[in-house]
């Protein structure tokens, strides 16, 4: 095995995964502090390719810039994975912990977010006819993250290949419930909300009149 800096570690998981993350996992290794600044620049990465694409390329109306959706795409959708996974994992007894979890998948999204920034400053110098170059590194960026994060959920918890690929299909189907709940008990947040609203305009006007 091999002793690195943090940012090392990093590096040894994106460009050596097999060996990566199981050193990761038996060294004990992996900052949360970067996987959350990688979070971070994934919701970066997601609001520069909604605002920063070249003209020729950006399909999105960019006057009209709403934060919400981007945060909930980036932020909302990593966090969700993190907690889906480990439930379902816990189930199927699975050796990772929360924060392993969380370290594994943030570093597993680096070739992603990389991809992303490195088409979103390329779009500004390509012409249309150009677009496959784009995709290609697109397409390249998202198949590396993905088989990174496969091989990161295959370390932490210590499974075989089929078993990994259930339980990766199964946090799927558990961050839909997830996320379907959420939107459920925000809905009657805002209910509730509208309700003690409307009794206290009510009582207002009365007291006044």
């Amino acid at each position: 095995m091999y002793e690195f800096t943090p940012m090392g570690w990093l590096k040894h998981c994106i460009f050596h995964p097999i060996e990566g993350f199981e050193d990761l996992r038996w060294k004990k290794q992996g900052s949360m502090k970067i996987a959350l600044w990688i979070v971070f620049f994934l919701f970066v990465a997601m609001v520069a390719n909604r605002q920063l694409v070249g003209f020729q390329f950006n399909q999105a109306y960019t006057k009209v810039f709403n934060v919400v959706p981007l945060l909930v795409q980036s932020v909302v959708y990593f966090f969700t994975w993190v907690i889906a996974n480990w439930s379902v994992c816990t189930l199927l007894d699975g050796e990772g912990r929360l924060k392993q979890i969380c370290i594994n998948s943030a570093y597993s999204l680096v070739p992603y977010i990389v991809s992303v920034f490195l088409t979103v400053f390329l779009s500004n110098f390509m012409v249309l006819d150009e677009i496959i170059w784009l995709s290609a590194i697109s397409y390249l960026g998202l198949g590396w993250s993905v088989i990174l994060m496969f091989q990161a959920m295959k370390a932490v918890h210590q499974y075989s290949v089929l078993k990994t690929i259930a339980s990766i299909v199964l946090t799927l189907a558990a961050m839909l419930i997830i996320l379907f709940l959420m939107i459920l008990l925000l809905s009657l947040f805002q209910q509730v909300y509208v309700f003690f609203y409307s009794i206290y305009t009510e009582v207002s006007y009365r007291i006044r009149g």
